[in-house]
């Protein structure tokens, strides 16, 4: 099973750089994008709905054109949850959950705090409250892959210039020991660092100045897994190139 998390930062902005195409030829089983910028009826297009593909969205209600998350499978889902139970959060359009038997897929879109204060706190704000949430996942005795953009570097492997940026929203101290608890606490996996220990890849660059081309980034999207996925993972890949947006699709290959 090969799975995909992808921020297109506006799904018709990726699939006008030829996503699609890419998709298509990529042997990708389910593929969850973040930031579609779309509500569903302008998506309506046979270009975002291959033929013999399921999709489903959850777009964003507070904001039109704002965050929204997608879903897209080969096999048909039992079923979708399009929130959590917190408005706030749910309107936003930062969660979509596929369900397959035992397993769940989610597309998720953690807030980024990078614009002020106000959203920071809002950031801050949803880690406290989504933690239980996950912990509660793990104790329902599903297996979870929960991708997407997290807008958490880890660790200084996971960024290009830590120290830099130790003071910068996506890599504060908070942020950090917050995925750590969720890692060595809670028992999460990170699919990339399991599987590459010691890798220095990054998903997510700035649109300013040469920092792609200087391959300046940020690893921000993640695969996190439920401790039972984790003897299942083979394989994972980052594709920074062809562009299709300023985040690269991750990849992650999984034993059937």
């Amino acid at each position: 099973m090969r799975i995909c998390s992808f921020n297109a930062n506006g799904l018709r902005s990726a699939a006008s750089k030829g996503f699609f195409d890419w998709f298509a030829a990529s042997g990708i089983d389910v593929l969850c994008v973040q930031e579609t910028k779309a509500q569903e009826h302008q998506l309506a297009d046979a270009l975002f709905r291959p033929a013999g593909w399921h999709v489903a969205f959850r777009d964003a209600s507070t904001k039109k054109g704002y965050s929204g998350v997608a879903v897209y499978s080969r096999a048909k889902p039992d079923a979708y949850a399009t929130g959590l139970g917190w408005a706030p959060f749910d309107e936003e359009g930062r969660w979509l959950e596929a369900r397959f038997g035992k397993l769940s897929v989610v597309s998720l879109y953690l807030p980024s705090g990078s614009s002020g204060d106000e959203r920071q706190g809002f950031k801050f704000e949803v880690m406290r409250w989504f933690r239980p949430q996950l912990q509660a996942l793990l104790a329902s005795g599903r297996d979870v892959v929960v991708c997407g953009d997290w807008n958490i570097a880890h660790t200084p492997k996971d960024i290009r210039n830590a120290k830099s940026n130790e003071k910068n929203s996506g890599f504060l101290p908070e942020e950090r020991a917050w995925l750590t608890a969720l890692l060595e606490q809670d028992g999460w996996v990170d699919a990339y660092r399991r599987l590459r220990p010691d890798g220095q890849d990054y998903t997510w660059w700035s649109q300013r100045g040469a920092a792609r081309a200087k391959n300046v980034g940020w690893r921000i999207d993640y695969q996190l897994v439920s401790p039972g996925l984790a003897s299942r993972l083979k394989d994972c890949a980052i594709h920074p190139e062809p562009r299709f947006s300023d985040h690269a699709p991750f990849v992650v290959d999984y034993a059937d």
